[in-house]
This record gives structure tokens, sequence and C-alpha cells, in this order.
């Protein structure tokens, strides 16, 4: 009689044939079968070498970061697709201006004072922003402390690190001993610094209360950062790259010290990565590939035309020390070339030697998958950026007005997440900084009551910025919908205005000085100032 077999045997030896076969492996419990998911597979084809650590925001990026930073760097200098991709995310973002329009919380304020209302957020509004320009265009650039940049240029290079390094650093100086007749109008000033300096004193491992040079409470809040006095590359700083200074990130009372923007990916992180990081092998790649196809290119250019000898390579060469028939032979040939020179329509054709063939080379560069190859290279790159295909290989052969219109549309979102996100971390705190200032000297219009900066500074330092236009890919029908959305009550003249980089006011101010000197002159007014019929032209203000 045939003895059975235990439950748990069965169950072994059905584990052990399906590890054998390479179907499956071992699942939590002892039950029989394949993993729950493909991605837990152990013993797959695809996922057998990938083994991953499992590691802390932290860990995998403090480590490395300087490598990472210094191959972007590398790949940006001396790659034409990845300095361009740059310089089209930063000029999209800050461009040629970044303009600031305060808007104070005026419904927050009124809990001081019933004065705060649209009328005075309108008067401080204006007042404050001239302030702001004064500082920020200032001719003499008081409000770098390197006296380099205006304050757009230098938000423009802090965006620039942000997007290759990961990180803007900055650090707000009190210079008292600048302000005087001819020379600053404020105190503050910016001081922009490399994000390589911030690091932990000498080199140390990271610790709970220390993080790539960002100094940590018992809650995890940075409450400073260690910085050199000199970055670590300076041949001539030696000793001051190895000091490090403590800078707080804020005074007592609140105002920024210290300004740390990064994106994070992940909670517990404190450290910024570039947005080449997840490419930057790829790139490579593609680089390698591309001066590769131009040396060759370039190759087959000088060298159209060669003539392809009887003789083995081998006995040439050894022919330079042989004094036999050979050689002999090769001083026949340079005779022979030398005393029959034949020239047809001034056009000079070589004449061979007995054994001897002209062979043309014919080009076979760029290779059949040479530009495909590149357009999935740079595609990467867009998908990592944020950017179109479009806008990255400056290739529109290929783009009709729908899709380059989706393709505006999705690269606009992550443009002006990037822009938005740059203002709260980075160009925010130093325009507190500044207002913090304005309203101390008396220069900014207060009602009765009115609470002092530090008390409702978040209400007081409300505001948008204006970058460049987004421009349109059809002009007409873009601003005939704008049109539509403003009478629909979709939209409104600012956001219409901001979009493209304008400031709403200074239009309609524009428009009612046109008005007035278009009647000035005796010129017809254009549709948009006649207004509709049996209505007053030119507004309240009309002359």
């Amino acid at each position: 009689m045939r003895r059975g077999r235990s439950a748990a045997q069965v169950v072994r030896s059905r584990s052990n044939k399906a590890q054998a076969s390479g179907s499956g492996g071992p699942v939590p419990g002892g039950l029989a079968g394949g993993f729950a998911y493909d991605a837990a597979n152990l013993f797959g084809q695809e996922t057998a070498e990938w083994q991953p650590w499992l590691r802390s925001p932290d860990a995998e990026i403090n480590y490395d970061r300087d490598r990472m930073v210094a191959r972007s760097r590398d790949l940006v200098r001396n790659d034409g697709w990845a300095t361009g991709g740059v310089t089209r995310i930063v000029d999209s973002a800050i461009g040629s201006q970044f303009r600031l329009v305060s808007k104070p919380d005026y419904r927050a304020l009124q809990a001081y004072s019933s004065s705060f209302d649209p009328i005075w957020a309108d008067e401080f509004g204006r007042a404050v922003e001239a302030e702001y320009r004064m500082w920020a265009d200032d001719t003499a650039k008081w409000a770098d402390a390197t006296r380099q940049l205006t304050m757009t240029q230098l938000y423009w290079l802090a965006l620039r690190h942000k997007v290759l390094d990961g990180e803007s650093l900055a650090v707000m100086l009190w210079t008292p001993e600048r302000v005087g007749l001819g020379a600053a109008r404020y105190a503050t000033t910016v001081q922009l610094l490399d994000p390589d300096r911030l690091s932990n004193p000498y080199q140390v491992m990271d610790s709970p209360q220390l993080r790539g040079g960002v100094v940590l409470d018992e809650i995890g809040a940075a409450t400073g950062y260690h910085i050199r006095r000199a970055h670590q590359g300076e041949a001539f700083a030696t000793v001051d790259s190895m000091v490090w200074d403590l800078f707080p990130r804020e005074t007592a009372w609140g105002r920024p010290v210290t300004i740390h923007d990064c994106d994070l990916d992940r909670r517990g992180q404190h450290r910024g990565v570039g947005i080449f990081t997840p490419v930057l092998a790829r790139l490579k790649m593609g680089s390698r590939a591309d001066r590769a196809e131009l040396a060759q290119m370039l190759l087959q250019t000088i060298y159209a035309t060669v003539i392809q000898s009887p003789y083995d390579e081998t006995d040439v060469l050894n022919s330079q020390e042989d004094d036999g028939e050979l050689s002999a032979y090769q001083a026949l040939r340079t005779q022979h070339a030398a005393d029959n020179p034949i020239a047809i329509g001034g056009v000079r054709i070589p004449r061979l030697a007995p054994g001897e063939e002209l062979k043309a080379i014919t080009s076979t560069h760029p290779s059949s998958g040479y530009v495909d190859f590149q357009n999935q290279v740079l595609r990467g790159f867009a998908a990592a950026s944020g950017l179109s295909a479009e806008q990255v290989s400056w290739d529109y052969s290929r783009t009709n007005y729908s899709s380059a219109r989706a393709a505006m549309l999705e690269a606009w979102k992550t443009l002006i997440r990037r822009r938005d996100n740059f203002a709260v971390g980075f160009a925010n705190p130093i325009w507190g900084c500044l207002l913090e200032e304005v309203m101390a000297n008396g220069r900014a219009p207060l009602p009765r009551g009115a609470p002092s900066f530090i008390e409702m500074k978040t209400a007081y330092m409300r505001c948008n910025w204006i970058g460049p236009a987004r421009g349109w890919v059809d002009p007409v029908a873009e601003r005939q919908g704008a049109v539509l959305g403003m009478e629909a009550g979709f939209g409104t003249l600012e956001q219409e205005c901001a979009e493209q980089g304008r400031d709403y006011e200074e239009n309609l101010d524009q428009r009612q000085v046109e008005i007035r000197m278009m009647k000035d002159r005796g010129l017809p007014l254009p549709q948009w100032a006649a207004g509709p019929p049996n209505q007053p032209q030119g507004g309240r203000n009309d002359r």
C-alpha cells in the first residue's frame, strides 16, 4: 500500500520545483507559488541582478553630490545641447526681467484697522514697488554685494545654479557703511554664493544634527549653515577653503540671514539634485556619439581619394629600412610622378605607377541610426527637464499647430511651477528683507494703528512676480481666445498681461497717454480707444 505524504512535504516539494525551474521563489508565510509583484521577484531574468539599496534621502545625495555636480557642469561646458537646455529654462523663467508686483493682504490687516482696504493696498503697492525698483535696478548695482549684477541678473544666475547644481545659496548682508549721498540707498545687500561651499566642516560624516552642511534642531528644522570661506577649487585660497563659518538661518526677530533654496523629492532631504542627474549617462553617450560621427565625417572629407597599392602594408613599412628592389621601386614611383605631371583645364590628374589604383572614399556618415539615436537622447533630456522635445532640439519641422500648442502648454506647467517655487524659496525672502527696511525708514504709506512689519510680515510681503512673456503659437487665435475669456469672466486683464510679461496698470496708463496724444494731434481714434457707439471716448480723464 502506497504511503501518503504530509501537507508540509507537498508544499516543500512544489516550492523546490518552482525554484529549480526559475519560475518563482519563496513567498512570505511559506505559501507556494510566485511573488505577488514582478517588481519583487528575486530570480527573474530582468531583476536577478537588480538589487538597489534602500537609503535615506540624504544618503542618496550627500555622499556623491560633488561628483554628480562636477559631471553635470563638465557636460554643460562642453555640450551644446546641454548648455542650450539650461539656458532655455532660465530664460523662460527669469529672462531679462523678473518684476515684483506687491499684493498686500489687506483683508488680513483689517483686524487692526478698517483703513486697510483695496485703495490702501493699491497705494502701498505702488510705493513699495517703486522703492524695490530703485534698489533692484540701481545703476551702481548696490543690491549685489559684489556690485556685478542687478537683481534680475542675480535671480537669473541663482536659478541657473538651482537648475544645474540642484540648489541656490545666498547670504543677506547688512551694510550701513555703504548708505549715503551718491552711494547705496539701502543697507540690505545680497551675497550670492556657490552651493559647493555649503558642506560639513572638514568633510565629517553626516549626523542627526548635521546633513550636508545644514545644521538641524531636534525636530529636524534647519537652524544654520556651514559655509566655507573660499571654494575648495581655488588654488590661491587653500587656507580659507579649510575654514567654515556658521551662518544662522535667521535673526532672533525672523529676518532671513541664509537663503537656501532647493526642490525636494522626499521628506528628510536637505540638499538638491540638478536636472541632469537622471539622464547624465545618456547625455554623455550622446555627446560621445556626436563627436565620433563628426570626426569620421571630417576624416572622410579630408581624405576623399586614396591611391591603392598592390603591396602589403607590412612590406611598405619595412621598405623604409630596406635598400633592395622595393626601395628602388618606391623611388622610381616618386620620380615618375614628378617627371610626368598631367593637367586638363587646370585640374591636375595623377599618373599612377604600374599596379596602382585610384580609389574614391564614399562617406557613409552619418549612419542610418544616428539621427534616431540623437533624437532619443534629446527626448530623454526633454522629459527630465520639463521642456518640450522641440525646445531642446530646435527642430519644428515635424510639428503642426496642435502639437506645438500642446507641447507648449505642458512645458508651461513645469515652467510656472519652477518659477513659483524659486520665487517662494529665494526671491520672496530677499523682498521681505528689503520691505522691512523700507517700512522702518517710513517710506511706505501706513494708516494709524498699523501693526509692525514683524507682527504681520506675511500680509505685508504678499506679492506676485512677473517673468518673461509666454508667447503665442498663433497670435491671432490665442489673442481672440484671451478676449473671449475675459468677456466670459474666466480671466482678467491682469492675468493676461502677466502671462505676456506685462504690468496691466502700465498698459492702461500708456493707453491713456496715447489717447490724449492722438486727440491733441487731431488723429482718429482706433477702435479700442473709440469705444462702443454713443459712449464717451478716452475715459474720465478725457480732455
